[in-house]
């Protein structure tokens, strides 16, 4: 019965695979430019749901959260160097239904955040149609879906030009907030922030202490998808040197880059508009922009936001078809998604079929939950790593398998990151519990269906690639 799910990957003879044509910098610009997005919008629903000051308490602790999240991936995935990042650790050191779960956790974050990044997109276009007198309000929708084929098709392309393009878009974006912080804040411009008048009283700590806990929910925000640098692992030149560096130098720019946000926005706008992302800031720093009186500072953070959801769209692409297609290479999906294209060295079908899933969220469901639904399922995937990387580091101690990079404070960043996470599920209950409840139905039932029915196909000995002696204690 196995039989019937094997696919050709071959082309003339020869084993066909994924492209080492990737330096440090791509990873960088892969891993900031998914998340840069999470600084022009929806970080603000922090804002919402416990203040100005309960938002940079979550920006801070999701911040060591992810820290947490870059040291271990950056050990894990040089060590594991396989495209599916998350999902292909979980194949080897875990087993096959926390992997199956992992992959799926993968892409669906990486989906909705897709499609919340097309919302954002149509929402800029429409913005500045108005802002250049057409009346009436835009169809959002053609640029939405317009957005999304070229992305894929970008994708489909090659990865090399996907990657490029990622990185020149995503440090315009990035330097855009570096601009907007020097030209409103004190140290250069004009001094026009109004931190004291507008974060004092009821605007500081509305909600009081709960209101900082479920600021964490949104918090995750500022930094989610840092690690989709590990989808990167099958397609780098060096992965011991490229993943690590690009990995942590990318959650040092996503620091900077989110305290930079939280002082710009929180000193010009009013906190309930800014935590209004229905009604009131849907892009918080292009309103911010619009606040400071600057046509330049308008087109700039224009463009920065432009450019920030193209990156982080066209990332989620990359991030979430690795995911899959590495699924369907083990077999634990159809393998015909397993295939490569045999001019472009891409996982095509992969790309091909995530689009229309992303489509249907972007054009029918409302920000907050697309945003909510990505939140999830990331944050599903981080509570399954510091698992990994104990059952890692106690299966193959240091000196027994080569790895690419050894982050030095092992286990406190696992056991900081359980805790963080165990954290964010409560912050996520209060607001969204009957979402969470049901995403986690959502993945017992197809996990049930995967041990059930889909194992069968699974050739355990196949997968286990890497030439590492047996595990300790087995």
């Amino acid at each position: 019965m196995a039989h019937s799910e094997d696919v050709d990957h071959t082309s003339h003879g020869q084993s066909m695979g994924l492209l080492r044509v990737l330096g440090p910098a791509h990873v960088w610009a892969l891993g900031v430019g998914i998340v840069l997005v999470g600084e022009y919008m929806g970080w603000n629903f922090a804002v919402g749901k416990g203040g100005a000051y309960a938002a940079l308490i979550a920006c801070w602790f999701a911040g060591v959260l992810y820290s947490c999240v870059a040291m271990i991936d950056s050990e894990v995935t040089s060590t594991v160097a396989a495209a599916g990042g998350q999902y292909t650790q979980a194949k080897h050191i875990i087993g096959p239904l926390m992997a199956f779960n992992v992959g799926l956790y993968l892409v669906f974050a990486y989906t909705m955040l897709e499609a919340g990044n097309a919302i954002t997109l149509g929402f800029l276009v429409d913005t500045v149609a108005g802002m250049t007198g057409h009346e009436g309000g835009l169809d959002q929708r053609p640029f939405i879906v317009l957005a999304i084929m070229f992305l894929a098709w970008l994708n489909y392309r090659g990865v090399l030009a996907t990657l490029t393009f990622n990185l020149v878009i995503t440090a315009i974006a990035f330097s855009a907030i570096i601009v907007m912080f020097l030209a409103t804040s004190p140290l250069l411009g004009a001094g026009e922030m109004l931190h004291k008048d507008l974060m004092s009283g009821q605007a500081s700590l509305p909600y009081g202490w709960l209101g900082i806990l479920a600021a964490m929910h949104f918090g995750l925000w500022y930094y989610l998808g840092i690690e989709g640098t590990t989808q990167a692992a099958e397609e780098v030149r060096s992965p011991a040197r490229s993943l690590p560096f690009g990995t942590l130098a990318g959650i040092m720019t996503l620091l900077i880059a989110a305290t930079l946000t939280w002082y710009v926005c929180s000193g010009l706008l009013p906190w309930e508009y800014l935590g209004d992302g229905v009604n009131g800031a849907v892009a918080p720093l292009f309103s911010a922009a619009q606040i400071s009186g600057s046509n330049a500072l308008v087109w700039l953070l224009g463009i920065g936001t432009l450019f920030a959801t193209l990156a982080s769209a066209n990332g989620c692409i990359n991030d979430a078809s690795r995911a899959w297609f590495s699924m369907g290479r083990d077999h634990y999906l159809p393998a015909w998604f397993g295939a490569v294209h045999p001019v472009y060295r891409t996982p095509y079908r992969a790309i091909i079929f995530l689009v229309p899933i992303a489509l249907i969220f972007a054009l029918g469901a409302p920000l907050d939950q697309v945003i909510t639904f990505s939140i999830l399922s990331g944050l599903l995937g981080y509570t399954f790593m510091p698992i990994n990387m104990i059952m890692f580091r106690k299966k193959w101690p240091l000196d027994t398998i080569k790895r690419g990079y050894e982050h030095p404070l092992h286990p406190l960043p696992a056991i900081s990151l359980m805790a963080l996470c165990s954290v964010t599920y409560f912050a996520v209950f209060l607001g969204y519990g009957t979402q969470l409840i049901a995403m986690i139905g959502f993945y017992i039932v197809v996990s049930l269906w995967f041990h059930f029915w889909r194992y069968r196909f699974v050739k355990r000995a196949d997968q286990f690639t890497m030439p590492w002696p047996r595990p300790r204690g087995y």
